[in-house]
């Protein structure tokens, strides 16, 4: 027989531990599981949840205390019951409990119950999900300092990974949720040197050089063994909430002092990049979070990613260490052969590898390797076929204007922003968005810092380049001239034609016509342009070169 809420609340009424005990036992017991809650009950939730905060002010045994916390643990999955929970007082309670409150760390004991800790904090991540009267109460009462002070003990070993994994996950739902516990963390509390402690102890990392990590005890061992699940779990957490508290760095200037946390934490990221955890889908959740992370890091400081030294089994090119470039160009690719929300999962790498190949003239090198190679298939599009140029052409063309934008970004940065070698590679067609939004569709070179390094062409694509279709990047079969045969009248009223069909559609709305502007931007066509366009008769140049010739003959 199930035991309902009345009869909790019947027990906890008579003040007794004991029978408290026993009651909430029983109910958390056959609670566990569950996390949909009848509506007609609500009412004793509430009262049941009101009367248990008021056992955890007394002086409770551990047992008891533990029973408690369980309780709320399981009421607060509630959306619609958290009122008792919510309040101030409640979570300031519950902080207490889990060893956070604010002025609380010299009352600490020396021996916690690590216990009610991790069940106190798993009621507090409950309460901040669920509830934004927690998520104030928890940012007025500072909460953040106090988890703060226990994430800085992140090699003390009287913390077990549940009282870190909740610290961890408590820090990243106020982070992700409140922007002033966003702002407090990175700037008053220093959060990114001291998450980039935390990732470094959760990793047992050892220093080798300024810039230089390796596991410890594997120094030196080209592959070093899985990260552990519990480690893994903690890591992917620090990830994120760094990720939350750094999102707008790469958007400004850091100074000397910042930019070496950031390169010191990128160095960490490297190696998170290079290390696998258990089973193929963690790892790839792992180093998911890892790139997101390393997006966010000030520009200058992604020349971590080519400092180690090149060592037996490492991929080099141009005496420069490209393990893990190589790394993020397989992720990148991974995600691009999937194919399920690009936008999310493959923008971020592909933003990565951009940015990289912008200010790295060696990564650019290594990357227009891989990508585009010399030219050799020209018969078919540019964006036919199976290579990574095939399928990032293809996205050239995609329905997201973030993922099209991404996709010849990278491109147009491996061609050094030249367009005419852009445009050899991917065909005009698939180039013309990028360009018409630089403004160049008259051609020319967008200004950088690139080298002068030559395109060397393959003797195949030499022998073709005057066949090639510049607007499809193919060699095209000859078609037939449509306007063989003729005569110049015939080809003006055809032309007049198309003129007054535009002419139509752009009145009715149906189209925009557009024309090139002299700063190589696309423009409207407005009506009045069309119809000026066909009152001018079509000249034909044979016809002009004759009446000059007959002026010439006059004037002599």
């Amino acid at each position: 027989m199930t035991m309902d809420v009345s009869a909790v609340i019947e027990q906890m009424e008579t003040g007794e531990q004991d029978a408290a005990l026993a009651a909430l036992q029983r109910y958390n017991q056959e609670k566990s599981q569950c996390f949909s809650f009848p509506s007609e009950e609500q009412q004793d939730r509430e009262r049941l949840g009101k009367l248990v905060l008021g056992f955890l002010e007394r002086d409770l045994q551990p047992s008891c205390k533990l029973a408690c916390l369980e309780t709320i643990r399981i009421l607060s999955r509630d959306k619609n019951s958290l009122a008792p929970f919510s309040s101030r007082h409640a979570i300031q309670t519950l902080a207490r409990h889990a060893a956070i409150s604010l002025g609380q760390g010299s009352s600490t004991p020396e021996m916690p119950d690590v216990e009610v800790i991790v069940e106190a904090l798993k009621c507090l991540c409950n309460l901040v999900f669920n509830s934004s009267e927690a998520q104030e109460a928890a940012a007025q009462l500072q909460l953040m300092f106090g988890v703060a002070e226990r994430l800085k003990q992140c090699r003390e070993p009287q913390w077990n990974h549940d009282v870190r994994f909740f610290d961890l996950r408590l820090t990243f739902l106020l982070t992700a949720l409140r922007v002033d516990v966003r702002t407090q963390l990175a700037h008053e509390l220093r959060g990114a040197a001291l998450l980039a402690d935390a990732l470094d102890a959760t990793l047992g990392l050892c220093w080798l050089d300024t810039y230089e990590v390796a596991r410890a005890g594997e120094e030196g061992q080209s592959e070093v063994s899985p990260l552990g699940r519990m480690e893994t779990e903690r890591a992917m957490e620090i990830l994120k909430i760094l990720f939350n508290i750094t999102f707008d760095t790469s958007r400004r200037k850091v100074d000397e002092e910042e930019a070496a946390i950031y390169r010191h934490l990128g160095a960490i990221l490297r190696h998170s990049l290079m290390s696998t955890a258990e089973g193929e889908d963690r790892t790839e959740e792992f180093h998911s979070h890892t790139v997101n992370l390393l997006g966010n890091l000030p520009l200058p400081c992604l020349d971590v990613l080519l400092m180690p030294k090149v060592q037996q089994g490492s991929i080099e090119y141009m005496g420069v260490n490209m393990d893990a470039v190589s790394m993020l160009l397989e992720f990148m690719e991974k995600r691009l052969d999937r194919g399920n929300k690009l936008k999310e999962t493959l923008l971020p790498s592909l933003s990565l590898l951009t940015e990289s190949a912008r200010i790295h003239r060696e990564t650019r090198k290594f990357l227009r390797t891989k990508v585009l190679p010399p030219l050799r298939d020209v018969k078919n599009k540019p964006e036919v076929g199976s290579s990574l140029r095939n399928k990032l052409v293809r996205l050239m063309t995609h329905i997201d204007t973030d993922v099209k934008t991404c996709a010849a970004e990278f491109l147009f940065v491996l061609c050094k922003e030249s367009v005419s070698r852009f445009i050899k590679y991917t065909g005009y067609g698939n180039a013309a968005g990028l360009l018409a939004a630089r403004g160049l569709m008259r051609g020319g070179w967008e200004p950088g810092h690139y080298s002068e390094d030559e395109d060397s062409d393959t003797e195949e694509y030499r022998e073709a380049k005057p066949h090639i279709n510049p607007v499809t990047g193919r060699v095209e079969d000859e078609q037939p001239n449509p306007m063989e045969g003729m005569t110049e009248e015939q080809k003006e009223y055809e032309a007049m034609k198309l003129v007054n069909m535009f002419d139509k559609l752009s009145r009715d709305h149906v189209i925009q016509p557009m024309k090139l502007g002299a700063d190589g931007k696309m423009t409207k066509l407005e009506p009045h342009d069309l119809h000026c366009l066909s009152q001018q008769p079509f000249i034909n140049p044979h016809q002009n070169e004759e009446e000059e010739e007959r002026e010439g003959e006059h004037s002599d």
